[in-house]
């Protein structure tokens, strides 16, 4: 396998950016969080990619920032590292117009589960397992955990998930509302990609919009959620996709959607 700290794969229309430093279950380390960057970047930008998957090389999806470096992800100034590596991570697979699958094998820890959370649908093998592990080195949960949280499991859950740092199981986690679908450990990978495969055919220009929609619909009133779907359901309405739904709806046969 190569020894680049990420892996970059397409498939089709599906992109796979695998984490891999398997031998430390995928610690986050600056080369690692410029590699991913670099990664989402690649595939927000290629025309032929509509689906991305983000997974984790060997046992784990990651087990968050590494305690080798002397603050998160490496330099000596944790906060300017969360604003320079992490935030970047974060906000663009939040702002991607594509679909992304969080594969969740193994742990993931730390910052490891906020990138893990900062996927649109999260599918964990059976044997992952989620850990907000910060208060257990005195810090405080980040890159985005305690946005994430709050909104996925309820504040009571989120609270207690981040001051006591228990794991939680995959299926813990499903019922919870972290995870979408909990599989067999050796399906896991097989069932990312083929949920990957079915969303990068589907209107993908529909889920851009619908990520949109969704991102930060908390911060909103009602009457100003009301109009920003108004607004983008114009545009989803000007598609080459919507005109095809339709018509194939209309004439009873399968659609063939192009993310136009």
């Amino acid at each position: 396998m190569s020894d680049s700290p990420v892996l970059y794969q397409v498939d089709g229309a599906v992109a796979t950016i695998t984490l891999n430093r398997p031998d430390v279950l995928n610690a986050l380390n600056t080369p690692l969080m410029l590699a991913l960057r670099e990664a989402l970047t690649q595939a927000q930008t290629d025309e032929a990619v509509r689906a991305v998957i983000v997974t984790g090389a060997g046992r784990g999806f990651s087990a968050g920032a590494d305690l080798a470096s002397s603050s998160p992800g490496g330099g000596s100034d944790p906060g300017s590292t969360l604003r320079d590596r992490y935030h970047p991570v974060i906000t663009l697979m939040r702002s991607m117009p594509k679909p992304i699958i969080s594969a969740v094998n193994g742990v993931a820890a730390g910052a490891g589960m906020s990138i893990a959370m900062a996927g649109d649908i999260i599918l964990a093998g059976r044997s992952a397992s989620f850990l907000q592990a910060f208060s257990k080195i005195g810090l405080v949960p980040d890159a985005g955990s305690t946005w994430f949280l709050p909104r996925y499991v309820g504040d009571v859950r989120a609270r207690a998930m981040a001051i006591l740092a228990d794991r939680i199981s995959a299926e813990d986690a499903k019922s919870f509302g972290l995870v979408w679908q909990v599989c067999e450990d050796d399906a896991l990978q097989t069932q990312a990609r083929e949920m990957a495969a079915k969303l990068a055919s589907m209107p993908t220009r529909a889920y851009a919009m619908i990520k949109e929609a969704l991102n930060d619909s908390h911060q909103r009133d009602l009457p100003t959620q009301l109009e920003l779907e108004a607004e983008l359901q114009m545009k989803a309405a000007k598609t080459e996709d919507f005109r095809e739904g339709v018509a194939a709806f209309l004439q009873k046969r399968p659609p063939q959607f192009k993310g136009r």
